[in-house]
């Protein structure tokens, strides 16, 4: 087969190398060299090496969402893995549903398994100063619709900002996921941060090349050390770090593959008072590259260990524990990585909020929001679609303020469907005009994990499967308290009861894999995984299927 000596396959690992490389995937376009530095660890270790596609998901090309298609992709790498004679895999990852993605589908399986990030890109510039990927996408956009740039200017910081390969050089979605992965012990240390074009990045793919074939010959399977503990230290981590909203989903969709309980109450209880100490946009000033440079995760975890935040005693793929490797960790900017003692935020955790408009929850990020605006009544102001609001939000008749709060809903997971992320709407031009940056915004959808602002998310259940969000008319007063985790609709309940009995689900046609995902989506609470999904099956094919 392919000229291999009939001898290779003699006692040798079968080491899957599964590979989300695309050209349509400019985050992960380079993966492809980065599987021959993993190849040529396998070689080295015993192993032999094969590499295989599956389904590459970029949130920038992908419509309306990259989301819609994180469990198929899952799907795809599960049985790949399943059907096929292989003893473990290293997955290459990048843009940010591919982690999650191809962590859930060898957790099904539980079988050895490493994960190895692409990484970030360098830092972008513009006029003299740093800019980051998506965080200032946003923040100069809204220059542009409120008179302040030209669009020409806009193209330029454009093309400073993304000038090397790699995801996001933000804390955004892609940067949190690598980091996590280092978290829950699953990749080596230095994945999270190490840039992209980094040689030291071909090293740690080299390494967990050489390190899978350990792994395999140890039978250290997934369900070794994705356990809970890890989980709750990803928890802690993801505030520590400034991470995105979209961990949440992500990491309980992960959970539940390999058979672990983690749901929201684990988010509010574990994350609710731990600092956030990364300087890093969306929530701070710096970038992936700083991070990188001023110690990375390890840094961090250093110093939750040492404020006794973390379970240091866990295994991690290296056959070291999470505290052995973060034993001779430093930081070497208190700049980019604060200490305990003088954190960005000093509660950085995902806020998860309930009351009658989001009874079984909803998240905001602290660190990411204005502090003015997270104790806040105010009139809603109803979108009802993504479209509805793209045709009115710049309307000058649009009766809105700065007081007001922008309610956009219809775009959850079976509403978009696929849980777009749409949620950080950008704001009214006539008030971006008179200096407005922030207001509340409350959706059912999600948001990039480069955004900001004070933007409730993941609103369960969502508008269209009839969740309270549907209720909402112009008008109506909402309390958003994030210190006392509540989201209120100021409506007696009599009223609600006879809204919710005159509501209609919205219209449907969906066909094809679009149906499918709508009929067994999870809500976000659940992390969005399809019900049939949920659970370890292990790597065996029954006999019987032969």
């Amino acid at each position: 087969m392919r000229g291999f000596p009939a001898d290779e396959f003699d006692g040798r690992p079968v080491i899957g190398i599964c590979n989300t490389f695309s050209e349509l995937t400019p985050c992960n376009a380079h993966l492809r060299d980065l599987a021959e530095h993993v190849k040529r660890g396998v070689w080295e270790a015993g192993g032999l090496p094969l590499e295989f596609p599956v389904t590459s998901l970029g949130e920038t090309n992908i419509r309306p969402t990259a989301m819609i298609l994180r469990n198929l992709a899952s799907i795809d790498v599960e049985e790949s893995i399943r059907c096929n004679p292989i003893d473990g895999v290293v997955l290459l990852v990048g843009c940010d549903k591919t982690t999650p993605a191809l962590l859930m589908g060898a957790a099904s399986c539980d079988v050895p398994a490493i994960v190895v990030s692409g990484g970030p890109m360098l830092r972008g510039t513009f006029r003299g100063r740093d800019i980051g990927s998506g965080t200032d996408v946003w923040r100069l956009s809204e220059e542009v619709r409120a008179g302040k740039l030209s669009m020409a200017d806009l193209a330029t910081a454009e093309s400073g900002m993304n000038r090397s390969a790699g995801s996001c050089n933000t804390m955004g979605t892609a940067s949190t996921m690598a980091c996590l992965v280092e978290a829950l012990g699953v990749a080596l240390p230095g994945n999270g941060a190490t840039p992209a074009v980094d040689s030291r990045r071909g090293v740690l793919a080299h390494l967990a090349g050489r390190r899978i074939v350990d792994l395999v010959k140890e039978d250290v399977r997934l369900s070794r050390i994705l356990i809970k503990p890890a989980f709750e230290n990803a928890i802690r981590l993801t505030a520590a770090i400034g991470g995105s909203t979209n961990a949440v989903v992500h990491l309980i969709a992960i959970a539940g593959r390999i058979g672990v309980d983690l749901n929201l109450d684990d988010w509010d209880r574990l994350g609710r008072s731990i600092p956030t100490l990364v300087n890093l946009m969306p929530s701070g000033q710096f970038l992936m590259e700083d991070f990188a440079y001023a110690g990375g995760l390890q840094a961090v975890v250093r110093q939750l260990l040492e404020a006794r935040l973390l379970d240091g005693d866990l295994l991690t793929v290296n056959g070291k524990s999470i505290k052995e490797n973060a034993g001779s960790a430093e930081v070497f900017n208190a700049d980019v990585i604060r200490p305990v003692t003088a954190p960005l935020t000093a509660n950085g955790g995902i806020a998860v909020l309930r009351g009658n408009l989001a009874p079984n929850g909803a998240v905001l990020k602290p660190s990411a929001a204005t502090a003015e605006l997270m104790q806040h009544t105010g009139r809603a102001v109803v979108f009802d679609s993504i479209d509805d609001f793209h045709a009115r939000v710049d309307d000058p008749t649009l009766e809105i303020d700065a007081s007001s709060i922008m309610v956009l809903r219809n775009c959850g997971p079976c509403g978009y469907p696929g849980m777009a992320e749409v949620g950080n709407m950008p704001l009214p031009a006539k008030l971006l005009a008179r200096g407005v940056r922030d207001m509340v915004r409350i959706s059912d959808a999600r948001m990039s994990g480069t955004a900001y602002g004070t933007v409730v998310l993941h609103v369960a259940p969502e508008a269209a499967v009839g969740g309270p969000l549907a209720l909402v008319q112009q008008g109506d007063q909402i309390v958003l308290d994030v210190a006392g985790r509540r989201l209120e609709l100021l409506v007696d309940p009599g009223e609600l009861e006879r809204r919710r009995q005159a509501w209609r689900a919205p219209p449907s046609s969906r066909q094809g894999y679009q149906a499918l995902y709508v009929k067994h989506v999870l809500q976000a609470d659940r992390g969005c995984d399809f019900d049939f999904l949920v659970g370890c099956r292990g790597a065996s094919i029954p006999a019987e299927s032969h």
